[in-house]
């Protein structure tokens, strides 16, 4: 049944002063003039989490032209920028708040630099839905009733009409949202077919405010990005025209450089190319193929099952590499467990920085071979893999590398950073190794592809009463029932809504865990539930507004760090 607009407010007038459980009737649908609120969830106590309500409003009523939402990549471009619309409405209209606890609080989960298909605002049934928190006003714990009327039929609705109807929008900021991130996957699209992993394009702003603010840098002496003329790569967008830009080919490619000159920087800006920015804030046109993953050193974490041999054989004692496990993996076994992981579900470019990498793993110069010899060094270093992995394998690899020149002899190109802005150094790499040849040992094999299989009910998200118990800490922690998963290292999660999201996503995998699908299958059925039936799946038949889009290889990232996870490999046995 649909209640109307008066009909709330008196209902919740009537209760002003009442004990606060008895906001609980209000649950349910009302008609206000354009749109309907929709209460799906009640708090119990003014301290409590905010309920969750949604406003649901057609379309035709919103007036949206059909071209703003006719294509899959413009309706998430369109939800992004209205979903920003509301969370500033909130701040303009709900900052005067009273009570206890939580009373008065409207909240929306906040976007960051990235756009990202999220649950916070959707376009479901011909209808604009958004989806938020409000925090239903207390004293003490005694209904504020005036307080709620005010926020339901006032606050509300001036945010609804500031954020959801097309005529009060600026429609030159949101066509230009709309039409960067479709250019953006035009170029994205366009890599493979011009032989490029990445894509830089001029007048490009790479760095950002800190390591903890992802805007971009604002500071006068900023250099904007500018290719080299040997890169340089012309691209005609359907919307933004011709640009130009360093193109970055398939292949090994070393990023080279004095310290502070920008190489990490143009890693950084790679890693997170793989997502669609906002306008103006720089990297709008910095583009990296879906496929490509950061990998990084990771001391600690556990690893399942897994054959490292490839990279990592003949330990002390006899250890099992083949079948390797274990709780606390040093920098050179969780660096080769997160490249072989990440090969399991698909990745074909890996990212790679020297701050962050096992040396050991990396290289071993002349001197060290000498001292100590193959027979006595279990590890194949990365350097003898990564042409195999390029030619054998369609691998690329983009590494930061400023203290060693040992993987010139490797790469295909050298890009140079000087003073922020790049070189191609390729020609004097290569003279440089006539002039100082070094063996050559890099045609080892490599790795075979992998199959692990989780086995059913190895992963629990219930806790004490509770049968789900999901919560990310940040995006470095997600906590499921009992477990606390340590994702720190996982550098490609860019909000804590996508950590919530990949949680409740190996909750539904659960149904696909039978011990017979591989990790890579479980994340392809996942992941194709998601794009049929939207992020809604994940969280049913709780709706919820804040989990947000992740990929295939966060989620097998998440998945591969349970430490109660128990795998077994294709024809292989469980450990």
């Amino acid at each position: 049944m649909i209640y109307t607009e008066d009909e709330l407010v008196k209902k919740v007038k009537s209760m002003d002063g009442k004990p606060y459980p008895a906001y609980k009737t209000i649950k349910g649908v009302y008609q206000f003039e354009g749109y309907e609120l929709w209460f799906d969830h009640i708090q119990g106590d003014p301290f409590a989490n905010p309920s969750k309500v949604r406003v649901r409003m057609p379309i035709a009523v919103a007036e949206f032209p059909e071209d703003t939402y006719k294509t899959d990549e413009r309706g998430v471009a369109l939800c992004d920028f209205l979903s920003r619309c509301f969370c500033h409405a909130i701040r303009k209209y709900n900052n005067k708040r009273e009570g206890s606890g939580k009373s008065g609080i409207v909240e929306m989960d906040r976007p960051g630099q990235e756009i990202l298909r999220r649950s916070s605002l959707v376009i479901i049934d011909d209808c604009i839905e958004a989806r938020f928190l409000v925090g239903l006003p207390a004293f003490g714990r005694r209904i504020a009733g005036k307080a709620a009327a005010h926020i339901f039929s006032d606050v509300i609705t001036r945010i609804v009409h500031d954020s959801l109807y097309y005529q009060r929008l600026e429609k030159v900021r949101l066509y230009q949202h709309i039409e960067t991130v479709e250019d953006a996957e035009f170029i994205r699209n366009s890599l493979a077919n011009r032989g490029l992993i990445g894509f830089v394009a001029d007048n490009a702003v790479l760095p950002r405010e800190s390591g903890i603010d992802s805007r971009p840098l604002s500071a006068k002496s900023l250099i904007p990005f500018e290719s080299c003329q040997s890169l340089k790569v012309d691209l005609m967008l359907p919307n933004h025209g011709k640009i130009t830009g360093m193109g970055i080919p398939g292949g090994v490619t070393l990023i080279v450089g004095g310290g502070y000159h920008g190489k990490s920087t143009l890693l950084h800006a790679l890693e997170n190319g793989v997502y669609n920015h906002i306008p103006g804030d720089g990297r709008e046109f910095v583009v990296t193929n879906a496929d490509a993953v950061k990998i990084r050193a990771e001391d600690g974490r556990s690893i399942q099952n897994l054959n490292i041999d490839p990279f990592i054989s003949n330990l002390p004692f006899n250890q099992e590499t083949t079948f390797f496990s274990t709780a606390n993996a040093s920098g050179s076994t969780s660096q080769a467990a997160n490249i072989l992981e990440a090969l399991e579900v698909g990745a074909n470019t890996l990212l790679l920085d020297e701050d962050t990498l096992a040396t050991n793993f990396m290289i071993r110069d002349e001197r060290m071979r000498a001292l100590i010899g193959k027979d006595k060094e279990p590890i194949t270093p990365f350097i003898e893999h990564v042409r195999g992995l390029y030619e054998k394998k369609g691998i690329s690899t983009v590494l930061v590398m400023g203290g060693s020149g040992d993987y010139f002899p490797v790469a295909d190109l050298v890009i140079g950073m000087i003073e922020y802005r790049p070189h191609d150094l390729t020609a004097e790499s290569r003279q440089i190794v006539n002039r100082y040849p070094v063996s050559d040992n890099h045609d080892v094999s490599p790795p075979s592809e992998i199959h692990r299989i989780p086995l059913p009910n190895s992963v629990d998200p219930s806790k004490g009463k509770k049968q789900i118990h999901i919560r990310p800490e940040g995006r470095t922690l997600l906590r499921f029932g009992e477990q606390q998963v340590q994702v720190g290292a996982v550098e490609q999660l860019v909000h804590p809504s996508q950590l919530r999201a990949i949680g409740y996503a190996i909750h539904f995998a659960r149904h696909y865990i039978d011990g017979h699908r591989s990790i890579r299958e479980i994340c392809s059925l996942v992941m194709e539930e998601i794009y049929k039936e939207g992020l809604d799946c994940l969280t049913k038949p709780e709706i919820r507004g804040d989990v947000a889009l992740f990929r295939c290889h966060e989620f097998a990232a998440t998945l591969n760090r349970f430490r109660v996870l128990k795998v077994k490999q294709r024809g292989g046995v469980e450990r």
